[in-house]
């Protein structure tokens, strides 16, 4: 690109200004879409790694298993799976599960929260014990957490989340020191969650946690099993070493040979995060596919101006030819004249791509990556090249009596 091909480039492009710019229009659109769809998935990405690393991500759930089956000398007969307190001792055993920090068995109720004549119905009634909120990764924006005095004393009192104030009152509602009737129980409401959002399968916000002893007492009775058990690994490292002492224990206390399969599920939150980032990704590299057509329609646009162009200049390149213009001359005015066109584009559309993402779009915050502008930019050069040279190409071929002699 010379600086002569350049100013010749430029006068052309000013020849026809509204032509030239609404073909920029296709490149800094395509430019704009590549930088705001992947700061769209970087936003949701790390929206989503946030979500569920703010759940714990040392943290282990076990379920019993649904469809457990034992063998006998019959053949295969039902069982019923269990989680039960001698589950929970043994977990709790240092010597026998030494990466694990913290136990605590869960019984979850389907209830209906009355209070100040409203009625709403809870995702999650929750009963645990205290150290459930360390596990959980949960934390009081006001008021206080169950205690272990409260589980002691089999007290009537609730920690609710956001959603459930909104639902019974209005947003912004404090909610503490009131009584709320669950399923015509009065608890009293001692702490407000702080605000979770979705971990992509339920609201965290819509939930109510109580002391396990009391929800025995008043709701659900003494059970012989527990509906999941959350188990809390000494650190993130020895989140796998604390899923296999699960493991090995539970097997030992359900009395499990080596042939039988396990009559519990597992799960931690490595692994949901490992998921969550492999889908996030996927859609990252799905919204940079949608961009990248963007780009390429607009590519396809600078080709199809660029041969009306070479063809309305016909005559003026057999000029230059019959005045001694070599082929790399012309070849190198009309390829400059549709890289230009992209480079102008597409520095339009980084600046507005950019401007759009810095945005605030509702609770996700995008966020612009300096890979994505360089790939937008150096795709829109390329397109331009890529686009260009066959429009240019086939001005620097013509011979001067065929220009000339062209109407």
């Amino acid at each position: 690109m010379t600086v002569d091909s350049l100013i010749v480039a430029l006068k052309g492009l000013l020849a026809n200004r509204m032509r030239s710019l609404l073909t920029m229009l296709g490149i800094l659109i395509g430019t704009a879409a590549v930088i705001l769809l992947v700061a769209v998935g970087t936003g949701i990405s790390n929206a989503v790694q946030t979500t569920i690393e703010s759940m714990g991500s040392n943290a282990v759930y076990l379920w019993p298993e649904q469809n457990a089956g034992g063998n006998d000398k019959g053949g295969t007969a039902s069982r019923q799976a269990k989680l039960t307190d001698a589950d929970i001792r043994a977990l709790s055993d240092k010597a026998r599960a030494p990466s694990i920090a913290a136990v605590s068995p869960v019984l979850q109720v389907r209830v209906t929260a009355v209070a100040d004549g409203t009625t709403y119905a809870l995702q999650q009634f929750v009963g645990a014990e205290p150290i459930f909120a360390q596990i959980r990764n949960a934390v009081v924006e006001s008021g206080r957490m169950i205690d272990e005095q409260d589980e002691a004393d089999h007290a009537k009192v609730a920690v609710m989340g956001q959603t459930v104030i909104r639902k019974l009152w209005h947003k912004g509602y404090n909610p503490i020191g009131r009584d709320v009737q669950f399923n015509g129980i009065r608890f009293r409401i001692v702490g407000v969650l702080e605000k979770r959002g979705s971990n992509g399968f339920q609201d965290q916000d819509d939930v109510v946690m109580v002391p396990i002893s009391t929800i025995e007492d008043t709701l659900v009775g003494k059970v012989d099993s527990y509906h999941f058990v959350a188990v809390q690994a000494a650190s993130r490292q020895l989140t796998e070493a604390a899923q296999a002492e699960i493991t090995q224990v539970l097997r030992e206390t359900h009395k499990l040979d080596d042939e039988e399969a396990p009559d519990f599920i597992i799960f931690n939150q490595a692994q949901l995060l490992t998921a969550g980032k492999a889908a996030a990704l996927l859609f990252s590299l799905l919204l940079g596919a949608v961009a990248a057509i963007a780009l390429f329609i607009g590519g396809i646009g600078v080709m199809n101006i660029m041969l009306v162009t070479v063809t309305e200049r016909t005559r003026e390149i057999g000029i230059r030819k019959a005045l001694g213009a070599q082929r790399i001359d012309i070849l190198s005015q009309f390829l400059t004249e549709a890289v230009l066109l992209s480079l102008i584009g597409g520095a339009m559309g980084v600046a507005i791509g950019i401007a759009l993402a810095s945005l605030q779009l509702g609770p996700l915050r995008l966020e612009v990556s300096f890979g994505s502008i360089v790939l937008s930019f150096g795709v829109s050069a390329a397109v331009g090249v890529f686009f260009g040279f066959y429009p240019a190409n086939r001005a620097a071929r013509l011979t001067p009596i065929e220009a000339l002699r062209y109407e």
